[in-house]
């Protein structure tokens, strides 16, 4: 994958992402903030913030949740960016904000 494919990919994902958080927004207590090319998850009660950006030198985006840091590599066969485990990066951030929340968040 080269550098231009990178973006287009990334940026697909993330504005996939963006859109599936905006709406679970409306039904749990999280907002999301898009800006320079990264997403942000914050949640008030207690205040944390999860980011979630392309990292194009190593073509990964990284999720930064939970005290823990998650890198994603694009995946042709599954057209997605995943983890190890083949989780992708909606299941993994419907986890961690399920996990931050306490209940379970569709994505």
């Amino acid at each position: 994958m080269d550098d231009q494919q990178f973006r287009k990919a990334s940026d697909d994902a993330l504005d996939s992402l963006r859109r599936a958080l905006e709406r679970a927004s409306e039904d749990h207590d999280f907002d999301v903030d898009s800006k320079e090319g990264a997403l942000a998850v914050e949640f008030d009660d207690p205040p944390t913030k999860f980011v979630v950006s392309p990292n194009s030198p190593v073509r990964q985006i990284w999720v930064s949740a939970r005290v823990k840091s998650f890198k994603l590599d694009w995946s042709p066969g599954a057209g997605a960016f995943v983890l190890p485990d083949g989780r992708t990066l909606q299941s993994l951030m419907a986890d961690v904000i399920g996990e931050q929340l306490g209940e379970s968040v569709h994505l």
